[in-house]
């Protein structure tokens, strides 16, 4: 299956997955070598990429981005041999503490995934924004976490591109991270004048359309976190919270092609247990 590709500025292109939950990744082309910014979630797709560049582009790439340490983001890293992979510190630690173990149950049960191999970040930063140039753009990475601890956005300066891995997507996913830290993330990225944000999953968000998205995903935050917050009043969190549809919370449940839903409980359950140290009981059943 191809993957979705789109020319959003010059030399800067968007892909996305058609296998996985709309998962995008980046290519920046400088004069003789370009920037991939994330992998895609299977090795078909990220060769695509890595194909578009050397065929298309006629140039290797030469650096490889990740935004976080999450498998549909990272584990195509090993199909640019010879790149250098930038990240968060934190990403290097979590590819190590998680990332390995995961792969290798993976790769027990898809056989696709026997052939990845897992490359550690080889340059990392913590605070700050670390710079980097690729011919005529000037890419600058800063620590965007909340989706998760590790998480990065990559901003291309001249045209006002922002990759913001999974700091913004359409429906905010906080299971390996925080609420409170996403919520500041997401109005980060708010106070930015962006031409475009490309969501770590999703379509690319154009300049008109950023404020609205942010104010969407910054609305559900402040609702799930009402609704967690009401249902520790009662003995049973989770009957209470089992209606709390999506809906309700001003999403919809066909985003991330008809994932969306399973994600909002799985937020809903995380909440509960980052607040309360428990996972919310639920009547007639043992917590799980």
């Amino acid at each position: 299956m191809l993957v979705q590709r789109e020319r959003i500025a010059e030399d800067v292109y968007f892909f996305q997955s058609e296998t996985y939950a709309q998962v995008t990744a980046g290519i920046v082309a400088g004069s003789k070598w370009a920037v991939a910014i994330d992998t895609l979630p299977t090795p078909n797709e990220t060769l695509q990429m890595r194909d578009f560049a050397e065929q298309q582009l006629g140039m290797p790439v030469r650096y490889v981005i990740n935004t976080h340490y999450h498998a549909d983001h990272s584990w195509g890293n090993c199909f640019f041999p010879g790149a250098m992979v930038i990240a968060h510190d934190f990403c290097r630690e979590l590819l190590i503490t998680r990332g390995q173990p995961s792969l290798d149950e993976v790769a027990k049960e898809e056989p696709d995934f026997r052939k990845v191999k897992l490359v550690l970040p080889h340059l990392t930063f913590r605070d700050g924004v670390f710079s980097f140039r690729v011919g005529r753009k000037t890419l600058r990475l800063f620590h965007l976490p909340g989706h998760s601890w590790d998480g990065i956005g990559v901003l291309v300066a001249e045209d006002r591109v922002l990759f913001t891995g999974d700091a913004l997507m359409p429906l905010p996913y906080i299971v390996d991270g925080s609420l409170s830290v996403l919520r500041r993330s997401l109005k980060r990225i708010g106070e930015m004048t962006l031409e475009n944000a490309v969501q770590g999953h999703g379509d690319v968000i154009l300049r008109g359309e950023v404020e609205a998205s942010i104010k969407s995903n910054l609305d559900y935050l402040d609702y799930i976190e009402a609704a967690v917050d009401e249902s520790h009043k009662y003995q049973y969190p989770w009957d209470y919270l089992a209606e709390v549809t999506i809906e309700k919370a001003g999403k919809s449940r066909v985003l991330l092609r008809g994932m969306a839903s399973a994600l909002h409980y799985r937020n809903l359950k995380a909440l509960y247990k980052q607040k309360f140290g428990e996972l919310p009981a639920e009547s007639g059943y043992e917590n799980e």
